[in-house]
């Protein structure tokens, strides 16, 4: 009798300890996405994108960004661990073109909500110089929306010398180092979170009007700030800053093209040697993610200084500021300097 009544208990006691092992499981699952189960699953592909839906989706989201701080972008390569962390999530963020890998897996992973930055802004073509034109390449955006891109910008990336980049239909996807453009970036994120999760559409359009808010003033601090400079061009080891020459009549001068480790032609040295003094270039800028050898020889052989311009891809302790905002004010009064602002 003793022993048939033990067989139930047991069989109870059982069912509980699985029941609560199952329990555990859903919390630690939980707890490795960053957050409680009420939060959406934001995985953001790197930094500028982790700012966006951290600024956004405010305590309603968990981001979880596939680059880590310090890690050059441009290089990532996921883990297997990473790639079903994709596929896991409820909402994916990312720029097409900047990392291959990333535009490989998130294709693969099936997230219903997923949105490419770039969809959301006009991209256009620049070059290793890139003055204050309007190009107006819609056409680029265009391709872009069609999954034509990922592979030409990967190309690009390793040309090297800088005059390739954007000619062959690849266009340069650094949008986020125009204040503008990241507004309506921004804008575009919001409007998804809200379709994504209705719940507290509220919370997030307010949120995406503080951020734009923000981001309008940065625009106007830089309108301001170098509308009177004594020239307008500027070197950097990374041609990143295209969007942000032309939204304020700059001209960049890259000394390699959109890879930032590349090393330049011998070719390309002596024009920049020319370039720098006809133009009245004063400072060769390198950025914090790659190495500072490139832009200190040059300077060396043309008696410029060099600086910090930060192409935004990562925060690290090394950054000038602790956020996108920050580092943005840090870049302004080093492009000051560099130019001479009056």
């Amino acid at each position: 009798m003793n022993v048939r009544r033990l067989i139930p208990t047991t069989a109870v006691a059982g069912a509980v300890v699985l029941g609560l092992t199952a329990l555990s499981a859903c919390s630690t699952s939980d707890a490795a996405d960053g957050g409680n189960g009420d939060k959406l699953k934001v995985t953001a592909s790197f930094y500028p994108m982790q700012f966006l839906a951290e600024r956004i989706g405010g305590e309603h989201v968990a981001v979880t960004s596939l680059t880590k701080p310090g890690v050059e972008p441009h290089d990532l390569e996921l883990t297997p661990r990473q790639i079903g962390s994709i596929s896991e999530s409820d909402y994916v963020l990312y720029l097409k073109g900047i990392q291959p890998a990333v535009d490989d897996a998130i294709q693969q992973s099936g997230v219903k909500n997923t949105v490419d930055a770039a969809t959301l802004t006009t991209l256009e073509n620049h070059g290793a110089e890139v003055s204050g034109h309007d190009h107006g390449h819609e056409e680029e955006a265009h391709e872009d929306e069609h999954g034509h891109e990922g592979e030409e910008a990967h190309e690009e990336h390793s040309e090297g010398d800088g005059h390739n980049h954007g000619e062959e239909g690849g266009a340069d996807p650094h949008i986020w180092l125009d204040p503008v453009k990241y507004a309506e970036v921004a804008k575009g994120v919001g409007k998804s979170l809200e379709k994504a999760d209705p719940d507290h559409a509220a919370d997030y359009k307010k949120n995406t009007e503080a951020l734009v808010g923000e981001l309008n003033k940065l625009n106007t601090a830089y309108e301001t700030g170098l509308k009177n400079t004594a020239t307008k061009t500027f070197i950097t080891t990374h041609s990143a800053f295209g969007y942000l020459a032309e939204r304020y009549g700059l001209t960049q001068q890259g000394i390699a093209g959109i890879d930032p480790e590349a090393e330049p032609t011998p070719a390309r040295i002596q024009e920049l040697h020319t370039i720098a003094e006809k133009e009245k270039a004063t400072t060769v800028f390198f950025e914090t993610l790659a190495s500072d050898k490139t832009a200190k020889t040059l300077a060396k052989d043309t008696g410029l200084k060099t600086g910090v311009l930060d192409p935004l891809e990562g925060i690290t302790k090394k950054s000038q500021g602790a956020d996108y905002i920050e580092v943005m004010e840090s870049n302004l009064t080093a492009l000051q300097k560099a130019l001479g602002a009056k």
